[in-house]
């Protein structure tokens, strides 16, 4: 097995060595739909590297899930377990943004891949709207089984020095062959199809037309040769409409009959009636002269642009506008628009910029020719360029040709990065704020109907960024004030090698009250602290500095009486606001170190031999509740070569995930970075809490390391 995987994972990026793993899942599970996400190491974004049973556009939006996102691999993925969505309804409630993507009657289950404690990646299976609402046991063993397989798989390639990364687009599994019939049965089916009324087509799973006979070439006002091989909506005008390709979606991804009626111009109703199967979807055409409340008009604007179909276009626009509402600062919303719209609309390059102090500033940026827009950054805003224009004046800049944009602007100088490129203004209540430039590497005429989408695009997106640049200001700000109550260093003690880490929250949460300390007493003796106030506010980190001082005022006295002094303050002061602290005295000289917490999560000791423990300490009452409450201590052995991790909930705490299971997984990893220096071992530690937890708290961290020798 090793050998297969190294010869296949060379030539590539190594997805096809899943193939046959997805194939047997859906085979076990009779789902109709799988998707195999990957997460690379020290990375906390999956990415779809296999997909089976729909086309890949369907699942664009869907290519690269944030660990953090609402979404149920995501889900999976962090908290280790599997999730089941019996119906829209389910998903509706849960998981609201996907539910307003697919409103479509299908049952989903999602569960993690991983080999021992490494994260690998997520499963994704769709079955039918017609499945139960109950997952049966022998589905769920299925799913386990494969998750388990899949990866085994990934490991075994990955120990034979070839791992398994994904593309950069999924690679998509062909749909299984039907059956060939024999020629007698050949002609009996030929046969069969002439003497159906109406007209019969066949469509492959991504939408073209792989069989039409005349009857349906005829009802359709058209050559049988002039559609095979195409998408309907396409080669058709009359039918771009949203409507039908919805219901094109709808048979795709839940895998049930469906119908509709066409008014094909001028005059003359159709009814649609799609089969769909696992290979593709039978379509029966005939006419109908009762059109009803549910009947699809012509639509009155067509065309035969270049650009995607109107349903596809609409799918990806609500897809953006639902994903940007949970997008927090300007570099989340740039990505999420270059994730979505780069594909769907076939851009190649995607650029945003702003003004600043009267010239032009390059936000972010994303595609095959990130530096198309270099040599305007810094440019004044009266400069003779295309974007300069575009933010000043309100008005997009469409460019279907490269020689377009050279007679516009002889001087532009993107010869070489553009074939063709769209400049959008990006105004926000009546008010260019910047532009946003797309590139294509091939000439692009922009339709009317594209021109005023991407304009809406581009509306949506500089209403987000508006948000979000307010957001990075004040976040800015907060954070800022945080460092400033946060110690700037460690000092230097002999004897302990030493290491910290603050990560502010990634979900707007705003500032937070997460604290820790190191202090030196003398030669032989230091202490330490750490804590969290109650609540993500300026309230919270003003308290935060309060507590720290107090700590640090009383530091050298007893852990019982430190945390009892600065608890009486608290409740004189009476914030409104409780705070958990866990303060520790470390003798040197005795190899010992005294313990006392206020409410707050007991610090991990690793033994010089690897074996790593939560301290079982005395609990006590958070601070700032009663003003006579008393903290035990603890007092246990540091031998040299012993190490101490003392962290903020932040680090371990996510929703749905035991705190203590949540606490022993910490330890392990603390265990298994033994060799490695604190710095180190500090950000493996935070690597693991950014995948474990991304972004749902702050995160403190001090970890100290008793050394073997001095120095």
């Amino acid at each position: 097995m090793q050998d297969h995987a190294a010869s296949v994972a060379a030539t590539g990026s190594g997805t096809e060595l899943l193939g046959s793993a997805v194939t047997h899942v859906v085979r076990d599970t009779g789902a109709s739909v799988a998707m195999v996400y990957l997460l690379p190491k020290n990375d906390t974004t999956l990415h779809l590297a296999v997909l089976s049973g729909v086309p890949g556009q369907l699942a664009a939006p869907w290519t690269r899930v944030p660990l953090s996102a609402p979404i149920p691999v995501a889900d999976a993925v962090r908290l280790r377990c599997l999730i089941w969505l019996g119906n829209q309804e389910e998903l509706a409630r849960r998981y609201p943004r996907p539910a307003l993507v697919l409103p479509y009657r299908f049952a989903m289950a999602a569960a993690p891949i991983r080999t021992g404690a490494v994260d690998r990646g997520g499963l994704v299976l769709l079955w039918p709207g017609s499945h139960p609402p109950q997952l049966a046991p022998e589905e769920r063993e299925a799913v386990v089984k494969g998750c388990h397989g899949i990866g085994m798989l990934l490991q075994q390639a990955e120990s034979s020095g070839y791992p398994v990364r994904p593309g950069t687009q999924p690679w998509v599994l062909p749909p299984p062959k039907p059956p060939t019939p024999g020629p007698a049965e050949a002609t009996v089916i030929a046969e069969f199809v002439r003497r159906l009324p109406g007209g019969s087509c066949a469509l492959s799973i991504d939408g073209r037309v792989v069989f039409i006979n005349d009857a349906a070439a005829a009802l359709l006002g058209t050559r049988a040769e002039d559609v095979r091989g195409t998408l309907p909506w396409e080669s058709l005008p009359w039918l771009d409409n949203p409507a039908v390709e919805d219901h094109y979606r709808a048979a795709v991804i839940g895998r049930q009959q469906t119908s509709f009626n066409v008014l094909r111009p001028p005059d003359r109703w159709l009814s649609f009636h799609l089969f769909p199967t696992a290979t593709g979807i039978s379509v029966r055409i005939v006419p109908t002269s009762r059109p009803g409340p549910q009947d699809i008009p012509a639509p009155s604007l067509p065309s035969a642009s270049a650009a995607p179909s109107r349903a596809t276009a609409l799918y990806h626009l609500m897809h953006l506008a639902a994903s940007l509402t949970e997008a927090v600062g300007t570099q989340d919303v740039i990505g999420l628009a270059g994730d979505q719209l780069m594909s769907a609309f076939r851009i190649q390059t995607l650029v945003v910029m702003t003004s600043a102090e009267g010239r032009l500033r390059i936000e972010g940026r994303r595609g095959t020719h990130p530096a198309l827009m270099d040599r305007f950054d810094g440019a004044p805003l009266t400069s003779p360029t295309p974007a300069a224009r575009v933010l000043t004046t309100g008005i997009p800049d469409f460019y279907a040709t490269f020689s377009e944009l050279e007679r516009a602007y002889p001087s532009a100088g993107l010869r070489n990065a553009v074939a063709a490129c769209a400049f959008l203004p990006l105004i926000v209540s009546g008010r260019p704020v910047g532009s946003l430039v797309l590139a294509y590497d091939r000439p692009h005429p922009f339709e009317p109907d594209e021109r005023t989408l991407l304009t809406s695009i581009a509306g949506l997106l500089a209403q987000a960024l508006d948000r979000a640049r307010l957001y990075d200001a004040k976040d800015r700000l907060s954070h800022s004030l945080q460092a400033h109550l946060l110690p700037h260093g460690l000092p230097v003690i002999s004897g302990l090698d030493v290491a910290a880490r603050y990560l502010p929250s990634t979900r707007g949460m705003g500032i937070g009250g997460d604290f820790y300390d190191l202090i030196r007493l003398d030669d032989t003796t230091a202490a330490a602290a750490i804590g969290d106030v109650q609540g993500h506010n300026e309230n919270a980190a003003a308290l935060m500095g309060q507590v720290r001082t107090a700590v640090h005022a009383s530091a050298g006295a007893q852990p019982d009486e430190v945390l009892a002094r600065t608890n009486r303050l608290l409740t004189d002061l009476d914030p409104g606001l409780f705070t958990s602290c866990l303060y520790i005295h470390l003798d040197l000289a005795r190899h010992s170190v005294c313990l006392a917490t206020a409410g707050h999560p007991a610090p991990l000791l690793r033994q010089p031999d690897g074996q790593t423990d939560v301290l079982p300490l005395p609990p006590g009452l958070l601070l700032g509740i009663d003003p006579a409450s008393r903290y035990p201590t603890a007092e246990v052995p540091l031998p040299p070569g012993a190490a101490l991790a003392l962290y903020t909930d932040g680090l371990v705490e996510a929703p749905g995930v035991d705190f203590d299971d949540a606490a022993a997984e910490l330890a392990a990893h603390f265990a298994l970075a033994l060799d490695q220096d604190m710095e180190s071992v500090a950000d493996t530690l935070v690597r693991y809490a950014k995948r474990a937890t991304p972004g749902t708290d702050d995160i403190a961290l001090l970890l100290i390391n008793a050394l073997l020798t001095d120095g």
